[in-house]
């Protein structure tokens, strides 16, 4: 086994007991759920809009 195999153990362990490190990775997968949602629903939005105009303006005819 190498002198630094133990030292790297250590640093692993380390990294994996820090909650911020988790919880960055955590947060990077909410933004960018939370994102996709904000598209889909301005899409959804987008879409409705156009509906009440089409349905506004055959009602004025």
């Amino acid at each position: 086994m190498n002198h630094k195999t133990p030292r790297q153990w250590i640093k692993t362990a380390e990294k994996a007991e820090r909650p911020e490190a988790v919880a960055e990775s955590a947060k990077g997968a909410d933004i960018a759920a939370l994102r996709k949602q904000v598209r889909e629903l301005e899409m959804e939005r987008d879409t409705l809009r156009r509906a009440a105009k089409d349905f506004a303006g055959e009602t004025n005819r």
